[in-house]
């Protein structure tokens, strides 16, 4: 089993941490999508990151599937609830967590392009998804100790992720400050060794 990741891909991120709960040993293969040199499209037909290459040379992509291979695969540590209900909500939390990651990574994109070339209303239109989810999650948390208010799970691993990516790409955005909780649940999970192995350690 192989892993194809970017250092400083949220995605990437929540498939490493994923590994490090579980306790699954796995090398990673470095890959820059956007560098020429990339090999990433061997694997991935969308040339994205993560992928997962399993021992009998098939490949898995999209971090949320991957995810839940590796925990299907390893009892330790569940990270997917049993019980439906429960189970539901934390996909949502999950799906959320990404989707704020989506919109800022496409910001990191657009203003990677020519300054001429730039679209500031798309710009704008992905800060509002960002505002949205971060609202969203600061109201849906509450004053629980986990996201599904259950037990740590996938929901909170893929919310630190995402606000691990927002410290990381837009340090400007004080939303700490406008979201206690959300910055008492990053720090909380800041401490876990498996957060701190999968800080990125550049921009």
């Amino acid at each position: 089993m192989k892993l194809l990741a970017s250092p400083t891909s949220p995605f990437a991120r929540k498939v490493r941490i994923v590994l490090a709960e579980k306790k699954i040993e796995c090398p990673i293969q470095i890959e820059q999508p956007w560098q020429a040199d990339s090999h990433i499209s061997d694997y991935n037909p969308l040339g994205k990151v993560p992928a997962l290459e399993l021992d009998d040379g098939s490949v898995l992509f999209d971090s949320r599937v991957i995810v839940e291979y590796l925990d299907s695969i390893s009892p330790v540590s569940r990270l997917y609830p049993q019980e439906r209900r429960v189970l539901i909500d934390t996909r949502r939390w999950e799906a959320l967590a990404d989707g704020l990651c989506d919109a800022a990574v496409s910001i990191v994109i657009e203003r990677r392009r020519p300054a001429d070339k730039q679209m500031e209303e798309w710009v704008q239109h992905q800060h509002a998804k960002i505002t949205r989810a971060l609202a969203t999650m600061s109201r849906d948390l509450g004053e629980r100790l986990w996201c599904n208010g259950e037990a740590y799970s996938i929901a909170d691993i893929a919310v630190g992720c995402s606000l691990g990516y927002l410290a990381l790409r837009f340090p400007e955005l004080d939303w700490q400050a406008d979201y206690a909780n959300l910055a008492a649940l990053q720090d909380k999970l800041s401490l876990r060794p498996s957060f701190i192995d999968t800080r990125p350690a550049c921009a």
